[in-house]
């Protein structure tokens, strides 16, 4: 059973996510708190397997108690707080403190938003359970059809023909992965291989990622628009809520952005991702799947490997959630499993043959 602590200070979210969690059956909400101050106190008497936390609370906000959490007592935690402008930097900033995934709730329309979500919430706190959290410097339900990238790009039989000497890089992650990409993307020299990424996150967090990581990166990173070209020394974020294809004419990569259905379970899918990949990059391709509750990117990267193209993927010790990658590896899509702190490198010595 898995034991949650809920803290918010609206009275209505603490209700709405306790009786959402509370039927499921393996879900259990051993208490709840108005602030981070009552949370404190909450702690000292109940043991919680995963919290969720608001960001914008009276008395302290949440990134401040979720920073004092990760070097005290780490506990896997699943923010769950409005998106208001420019306040998804803060969220951002949450999941460089530990967070481990940000569920976005509405400032109006919360009840109807909650049970509506029920499902993503419930799969968030479970993957919250299974991740491995570490101790931070003090410094710092209903089902749903599931679908597969054949909703999206149906499946072919012929891989892509070698037009080009140019090599991308592709790139899938779910939990874990935001602190993945950004450790991996800050290792890449200035004049990398185009990359393309998929990092499941809600729609309006995605653009606030880049940003950060174009600030921190040598390369220059920047949330795909539909259209974008695919360049040496560039990396494109597929934006929440559009599945990313990678395209090419002639020569030259590029992204095209769609709607339609889930892919196994998410918009973006990792799935997708890899299976244009796949298609249109052929053996001028490395897949790379990072950490991840699930299975989305295991069959897309099996098409990639057996496109040509060379496939890595994160290995258990250093995977927050290790079932991506696992699942991958499993599928025999793995050419081989690495570190994190030793994925670039793997990148970059199968460019130089």
């Amino acid at each position: 059973m898995i034991k949650v602590l809920v803290v918010d200070d609206s009275a209505l979210v603490r209700q709405s996510l306790s009786e959402i969690l509370d039927a499921a059956p393996d879900i259990a909400v051993v208490a709840t708190a108005s602030d981070p101050y009552v949370a404190v106190d909450k702690l000292r008497h109940c043991k919680p397997d995963v919290i969720t936390l608001d960001v914008e609370m009276p008395r302290m906000d949440g990134v401040t108690f979720l920073r004092k959490l990760m070097a005290q007592h780490p506990i896997p935690v699943v923010i769950c707080s409005s998106l208001v402008g420019a306040g998804s930097e803060t969220q951002i900033r949450a999941l460089e403190a530990g967070a481990v995934d940000i569920i976005t709730k509405p400032t109006l329309g919360t009840r109807r938003f909650f049970e509506e979500s029920r499902t993503r919430i419930v799969d968030a706190v479970r993957a919250a359970a299974q991740a491995r959290v570490r101790k931070l410097p003090a410094f710092k339900s209903t089902s749903e059809p599931r679908y597969t990238a054949d909703a999206i790009l149906p499946a072919s039989g012929h891989a892509a023909m070698a037009r080009t000497t140019e090599t991308i890089v592709a790139i899938g992650a779910s939990t874990g992965g935001t602190e993945a990409i950004r450790e991996v993307l800050q290792a890449m020299p200035a004049n990398c291989p185009a990359i393309a990424i998929v990092q499941h996150m809600p729609e309006g967090f995605t653009r606030s990622f880049a940003n950060r990581l174009d600030q921190l990166c040598r390369i220059n990173v920047k949330e795909a628009e539909d259209g974008d070209s695919l360049l040496r020394g560039h990396a494109l974020i597929a934006p929440g809520n559009r599945h990313m294809l990678v395209k090419r004419s002639g020569a030259r990569y590029y992204v095209e952005l769609r709607d339609g259905p889930l892919v196994s379970r998410h918009r973006p899918s990792v799935d997708v991702l890899f299976r244009s990949t796949a298609r249109y990059a052929g053996s001028n391709a490395i897949g790379v799947i990072l950490t991840g509750m699930g299975d989305d990117g295991a069959e897309g990267l099996l098409e990639m490997h057996r496109a040509g193209a060379a496939t890595l993927g994160q290995d258990e010790a250093s995977s927050v959630v290790y079932g991506m990658p696992r699942e991958a590896y499993l599928r025999g899509a793995v050419t081989r499993q690495l570190a994190l702190a030793q994925m670039t490198a793997g990148i970059l010595e199968v460019l130089r043959g």
